[in-house]
């Protein structure tokens, strides 16, 4: 198996295919990890807010590769956005993860209700890839009203928004502004796990939509397989989540299948509109109350 980097708009490599850490904790997230990069995987994508960048680098160390064969990503909090505060905040990261440098800075969520913070962590990620210690920058949750505003304000364009995206989400409207601004969709919640935990809403989970179901039978292949050769087929990254040695195998065996059109038009079919998780319009520290602890 062999993952086929994509370029981003500064020319810096990323890999299709990561691995995701949220909700993995403690020694399972530093197995997760080194089983993941022992795989293949070569990106792995973390944050301050899951509260497991010491497990990850942990995991990264055990894993036996090299540093600079991995693309490491983590996420700024919007209880450190500003300036002095953001550059604060990405030290504590690298201290966490025992690495001198990232591969990809990104801030978590837009803060609609304090953009003047959001506008100036976004200048410090700039500051930071001026000086060498991340190879890009890029955000994450950012609708497009959010992506233009930033563009006015800021110097360098996002290279990576990571969103909510998956069969029963798949934001067209997000993508089309993406590709005019070169900016590289990452999916978050890439096989729809997040409506087992942002609770309800009357849709079918992508892993038992029968449309998908039936195109896993075609293909010999499971469903989340498809869904996730569906995101690469359509050109963006992906980084599913799993702490199973199995499942972070088997979300890796994607590269030996080809969706035929008639898949991929019937998957485009299966867009409901509606998010799982929290809008973006609405995310502030009090919607999602988070302590980010210290190095």
């Amino acid at each position: 198996m062999a993952d086929t980097p994509i370029i981003l708009n500064n020319g810096a490599q990323i890999p299709a295919l990561g691995l995701g850490v949220l909700q993995s904790e403690g020694g399972e997230a530093t197995a997760a990890v080194s089983t993941a990069l022992q795989t293949g995987y070569r990106l792995i994508d973390t944050a301050a807010a899951y509260f497991n960048e010491r497990e990850v680098g942990q995991g990264m160390r055990e894993s036996g590769v090299d540093r600079a064969d991995v693309f490491l990503t983590t996420k700024l909090w919007m209880t450190d956005y500003g300036f002095d505060s953001a550059l604060r905040a990405f030290d504590t990261s690298i201290i966490k993860l025992g690495v001198e440098y990232l591969d990809l800075y990104m801030l978590h969520w837009p803060w609609p209700a304090n953009w003047s913070h959001t506008v100036a962590a976004y200048q410090a990620a700039e500051r930071l890839l001026t000086e060498g210690r991340v190879r890009a920058i890029g955000v994450a949750n950012f609708k497009p009203h959010h992506l233009r505003a930033l563009v006015r304000e800021t110097d360098v364009v996002p290279a990576v928004n990571q969103i909510e995206l998956h069969p029963n989400f798949q934001q067209p409207d997000q993508l089309a502004l993406h590709r005019e601004l070169g900016i590289l969709t990452q999916a978050w919640s890439p096989i729809g796990g997040v409506y087992g935990w942002a609770g309800e809403n009357g849709t079918v989970p992508p892993l038992q939509n029968e449309t998908i179901l039936a195109i896993a039978q075609a293909h010999g292949k499971t469903p989340a397989q498809v869904i996730l050769r569906w995101h690469l087929q359509e050109g963006r990254s992906a980084i599913p989540k799993s702490v199973k040695p199995q499942r972070i195998f088997e979300n890796f065996d994607v590269f030996d299948i080809e969706l035929t059109d008639e898949d991929m038009a019937a998957i485009a079919t299966l867009d409901t509109g509606r998010r799982g998780a929290i809008d973006p319009d609405d995310a502030n520290p009090e919607a999602i109350d988070l302590t980010i602890d210290a190095a």
